[in-house]
């Protein structure tokens, strides 16, 4: 496993070490004494999910806030997916900013977001299947939204908003504004 920081504290970009012959390939998608090792950190994976998803879908920007929050690590397993953070940790220095990543089935790079961030990603391929690890259960009460397009945060989306496919629920997002002021 080969860790990359990010101008994000814990925020890890995660490359598996992928072995390949004739029959294909083979890797370890997640090791927790590895990844303890690289990084000092120990999450407690309690929940996976899975969700498969047609080009131009966007899902989020979602969290969880209070003891329910969620620590993630998400993969491509099928597809291509622009993944995207934004820091609500109101002690940090990067609170309100925004980070962006290409994830593959290809590329096998693992993003593994620490509590307190939102993330959404938009489907960039005909199909994605999106998988990742949570450190705590989906609790409904504890679950927020952040608009996707909400010009304070400024996140390029690389989609023409006409080519956007959004739920209801995700159209219905609040504003990092009034989001700040709920943390």
């Amino acid at each position: 496993m080969h860790i990359k920081t990010t101008p994000f504290k814990d925020l890890i970009i995660c490359n598996p070490s992928v072995y390949t012959d004739e029959r294909g390939y083979f890797y370890e998608s997640y090791n927790a004494h590895l990844f303890k090792e690289k990084t000092g950190l120990s999450p407690q994976f309690v929940q996976d999910n899975q969700s498969q998803s047609t080009y131009g879908v966007l899902r989020g920007l979602h969290l969880q806030v209070g003891d329910m929050a969620q620590a993630k690590l998400v993969r491509v397993v099928e597809g291509e997916i622009l993944d995207v953070v934004v820091d609500l940790r109101k002690d940090e220095p990067t609170f309100g900013k925004s980070f962006s990543i290409i994830l593959s089935a290809e590329n096998k790079t693992q993003l593994f977001i620490p509590r307190g961030f939102a993330h959404g990603f938009l489907v960039l391929s005909p199909t994605t299947t999106f998988f990742y690890k949570c450190d705590n259960y989906y609790h409904k009460e504890s679950e927020r939204g952040l608009k996707y397009d909400d010009p304070q945060l400024g996140i390029d989306w690389k989609l023409d908003p006409k080519e956007l496919i959004l739920s209801e629920k995700d159209q219905k997002n609040i504003d990092f504004a009034t989001l700040k002021q709920l943390l």
